[in-house]
């Protein structure tokens, strides 16, 4: 009798030198990384890049691949036998596509060369299920590299080791668990699997990123670092929350997959697209908390882009084109921000990105207290994008920076005086850019949030603690608290609600009980200091 194994337990049974090193640690890194200091350091500098997902059932406009799992026998004969024949991305323009990455500061693109449904943009040899056995005929694949590269940015690309289209060719029911394969079919997977990442990474030349989706990663990754040592893999080997940020700073490299709208890939019903401005301020989050946003589009399945998606990316672009210095080769403040003020900082440089003030009129004078930072000897004060002096069609208009130091902190004050839209209205974030200033706190403190816990009363007991605390004058810290809908809806939920703060143990611990929420909720712990509020990773109550 031959010996089955389970698809999901293959890691350890066929890669016993390098699965015992795969563990991922609480900030998902995997221990088994050969990716090199300098690849992950150009990461730590780099804002922004664009995922592209792009498959043969872009056609249908639904979830990439997964409408497979569970799906009747002629839905999956259909989907594999049909969809091919009419796949055509004849107007796919991986150059016009690149430029406007690279104009809304992107420095890199990722491509699903593979997804978990086995098709294939490339000119494979391993599977006829191909871009090459369409109406296309090309390998769309080498046409976005080479449009890429021209373009000037770096060749990213996705790959699935997971294929339902090899399990459909072997009979094997169509799953993400529960997936048995014998022996024999075991080394055939895995034979298919090393041919297709040799293709790869032989083909095309030098390849910068790469982003495995699936197991398993282990055989990618040997294979894909030995051929090409310089490739920088992110998932796989670094942390890649998805459709979320941190809660926190995180010190190691990291990247952020987030949609554009909620879906993946080209979904032109049901879909709800986030405003230019939420996608800024998304880029602006990850930034202040170290990290890369790689923010993800869907073509059409003519290849072109939708209108909804290249419209925020041009929105997207006006930002950076005014603001590029405070997100290139940026690194964290001491703190990550202040209310609705974010940090980030380079050289000798604080830029102190404000947020969430749609309706500051062009004109409007504002001043804002920052608690983080204070004036130096030579300290300078300016408005990215604006010369500060000269106002359209307002001859002695005063539109100069000031600040001035005061026993609350450094107040800056400063006019939104540049046009950029025809009325007047510009919605997105404004840069001040601080020169020579010093922080006025030396390390912020570390808070965790901890477990909850269901009362017999319905209430909902939430945990947290701060440590290092007690040399820096924090005493005092509460929560906050929203309904939890899924991972996809937390990009979309309400405001946080806010209990009272209350004081800690000598340990540093605090807790609260909430009454009469039912329901899921997202919850962090949130320290105060020097009037900061500090915060703790997000945690779901069940």
């Amino acid at each position: 009798m031959r010996k089955i194994f389970l698809f999901i337990c293959l890691l350890g049974s066929l890669y016993p030198s390098f699965a015992q090193n795969d563990v991922v640690n609480d900030a998902g890194k995997s221990k088994f990384d050969l990716n090199k200091p300098e690849r992950e350091e150009w990461l730590k500098n780099t804002d922004a890049g664009l995922f592209i997902h792009f498959s043969v059932d872009a056609q249908l406009g639904i979830v990439i691949s997964h409408s497979l799992v569970g799906a009747s026998d002629e839905y999956v004969e259909r989907y594999f036998k049909e969809l091919p024949k009419t796949f055509n991305p004849d107007k796919f323009d991986p150059y016009q596509i690149a430029v406007l990455a690279k104009l809304a500061g992107m420095k890199y693109i990722v491509f699903t060369t593979k997804h978990h449904s086995g098709f294939c943009m490339w000119d494979t040899k391993t599977t006829g299920f191909n871009i090459t056995q369409t109406p296309y005929k090309k390998d769309l694949l080498r046409e976005f590299i080479d449009a890429t590269r021209a373009a000037g940015l770096e060749v990213g690309l996705y790959f699935s080791p997971e294929d339902f289209h090899f399990l459909y060719e072997h009979r094997i029911p169509i799953s993400r668990t529960n997936v048995s394969i014998d022996e024999s079919t075991r080394k055939a997977y895995d034979e298919y699997t090393r041919r297709q990442c040799e293709e790869l990474m032989t083909k095309y030349g030098k390849i910068d990123v790469l982003f495995i989706d699936g197991e398993p990663k282990e055989l990618v990754k040997q294979i894909c670092w030995k051929i090409q040592p310089d490739l920088l893999i992110t998932r796989g080997a670094i942390n890649t929350p998805e459709q979320t940020l941190p809660g926190t700073k995180l010190t190691g490299p990291w990247l952020s997959p987030i949609t554009i709208g909620t879906a993946w890939q080209y979904q032109p019903t049901n879909e709800r697209y986030k405003s230019g401005t939420r996608l800024i301020d998304l880029l602006i989050e990850a930034r202040s908390k170290g990290g890369s946003l790689l923010l993800n589009v869907g073509p059409k399945p003519n290849g072109e882009l939708p209108i909804e998606q290249e419209d925020r990316l041009r929105e997207m672009a006006a930002w950076y084109f005014i603001n590029h210095e405070c997100v290139d080769n940026s690194r964290t403040w001491v703190v990550g921000r202040e209310d609705n003020i974010f940090f980030t900082t380079a050289g000798n440089s604080l830029y102190a990105i404000i947020t969430g003030e749609p309706e500051w009129k062009e004109g409007e004078r504002r001043i804002f207290v920052l608690h983080s930072v204070k004036a130096g000897e030579n300290t300078k004060i300016s408005v990215l994008g604006q010369n500060s002096r000269i106002m359209e069609y307002r001859a002695n208009a005063d539109v100069g920076c000031r600040f001035e130091q005061t026993p609350e902190g450094l107040a800056v004050s400063v006019v939104k005086a540049q046009r950029i839209y025809d009325d007047h209205r510009w919605p997105n974030p404004v840069v001040v850019k601080l020169e020579n200033i010093v922080p006025a706190i030396g390390e912020a403190v570390i808070v965790e949030t901890g477990a909850s816990k269901r009362e017999g009363d319905g209430g909902l007991t939430l945990s947290g603690g701060v440590y290092q605390f007690k040399e820096k004058g924090v005493s005092r810290a509460r929560f906050a608290y929203r309904r939890y809908a899924g991972q996809v809806e937390t990009l979309y939920a309400g405001k946080w609600t806010f209990t009272d703060c209350i004081n800690l143990d000598a340990d540093g611990h605090f807790s609260i009980t909430l009454k009469g929420n039912d329901g899921a909720l997202e919850y962090k712990a949130i320290a105060q200091q020097n009037n900061i509020d500090i915060d703790g990773e997000s945690k779901v109550a069940p």
